[in-house]
């Protein structure tokens, strides 16, 4: 998966809202392609943080734990997605697998 949303591209953390509430049970699943919200080990913890799955994910589904919310999914561009999660990652300030180049998600938009 590639996770973003939650630091700028110098690793500062970025100020969020309050937390929203999980609604992982909207019949959306984790496969390749969904972005879904990042949350803490609290199930109503998300603020910013996403991640887009490469991947299906079906235990990120609701099952024995509450799930991660499925909220989108990527309708063109997923080949820029696969170069980024298979790009040189190092550890920056504690934190493992980051792209050596910093990656920007320029824009996203909605639609119908």
């Amino acid at each position: 998966m590639a996770q973003g949303g939650g630091f700028t591209q110098q690793m500062q953390q970025k100020d969020t809202k309050a937390p929203i509430k999980n609604e992982a049970s909207n019949g959306l699943h984790n496969v390749r392609g969904t972005l879904s919200m990042a949350r803490t080990s609290n199930p109503d913890s998300a603020t910013s943080q996403f991640f887009i799955n490469v991947a299906d994910n079906a235990f990120l589904d609701p099952g024995r734990d509450a799930g991660y919310a499925v909220f989108a999914k990527v309708v063109k561009g997923m080949d820029v997605v696969d170069i980024i999660v298979n790009s040189q990652t190092t550890t920056k300030q504690g934190m493992q697998n980051v792209p050596i180049d910093p990656v920007l998600i320029k824009s996203a938009k909605r639609v119908d």
